[in-house]
């Protein structure tokens, strides 16, 4: 058995207040990690800065690593866990601006960062979409992430499985009233790639949205190990055992059953 401990944290973030949003998030891995041993834990979508800040991300932007990455790797490091967490991303050109996922290891290193595909919405206006999707080895398994309407695509989570995602991780921003469609794309993908889901959604209000959280962790079977029911702040952990992406994977042969030959459609620009 490969037994693993996650967490997913459903956190408030104050919209565009980033160092009050990293002290929450340093409270938050000190609640989690002192009640329990926890290999990885997870933050939703731009937890540092919140999500409707229009022309405010080019200031609240930063490179990777820095102050932002380098202030939550030292608490990665105090106790040796993997943390991921959403922010606002930009590269040497300072106009260039990705909503970015980025997995700290446990001495305190970046692992890697991940820009999201799938904009949606006012988010174009702001961000550069990216163009590739990241699996990262670490010393428990294999993991992959989304962000935010990425779920939306299965094309997103097969893609991971593939390049051998164990774990993926969905960071979001979820907004009322799609709570059932949160909870149907988790499960899907799931289902879907024999592979564990966990989805971090934050709550709260900004001027147009209203988060509903519903953060979860859920089995390669469809399994929910937890949920933080309804919008309040808090998280979930799960023990899960990733050796049961490959069990389940060998008994229902979903990738040696598929016929890519048929699936040209797929890959076609609409």
């Amino acid at each position: 058995m490969r037994e693993v401990t996650v967490a997913a944290v459903q956190m408030h973030p104050k919209l565009g207040e980033q160092q009050d949003n990293l002290i929450r998030v340093g409270e938050w891995l000190d609640k989690v990690c002192t009640e329990q041993r926890v290999d990885l834990v997870v933050f939703p979508e731009l937890i540092t800065t919140g999500y409707e800040c229009g022309v405010q991300f080019t200031e609240l932007a930063e490179r990777v690593p820095g102050p932002t990455a380098n202030l939550i790797a030292q608490r990665a490091s105090d106790y040796g866990t993997h943390v991921l967490f959403g922010m606002v991303a930009k590269e040497k050109v300072e106009s260039i601006l990705y909503n970015a996922a980025v997995l700290i290891g446990p001495d305190g290193e970046v692992v890697g960062r991940y820009n999201k595909v799938h904009l949606r919405g006012e988010e174009r206006l702001a961000f550069r979409p990216g163009f590739r999707y990241n699996v990262w080895e670490t010393e428990f398994g294999a993991i992959g992430v989304m962000l935010g309407w990425d779920l939306a695509f299965p094309e997103v989570a097969r893609s991971l499985a593939l390049e051998g995602a164990e774990l993926v991780c969905a960071c979001a921003n979820w907004e009322n009233p799609n709570a059932d469609e949160w909870r149907a794309y988790l499960l899907s993908r799931a289902y879907e790639n024999a592979v564990y889901v966990v989805g971090a959604n934050r709550v709260g209000e900004e001027y147009t949205y209203h988060f509903f959280g519903d953060s979860m962790v859920v089995g390669p079977r469809g399994q929910v190990y937890g949920t933080v029911d309804g919008g309040e702040e808090g998280y979930v952990v799960a023990r899960i055992d990733l050796d049961q992406v490959r069990q389940y994977r060998e008994e229902f042969q979903f990738f040696q059953c598929r016929q890519p030959q048929t699936y040209r459609s797929v890959v076609k620009k609409y």
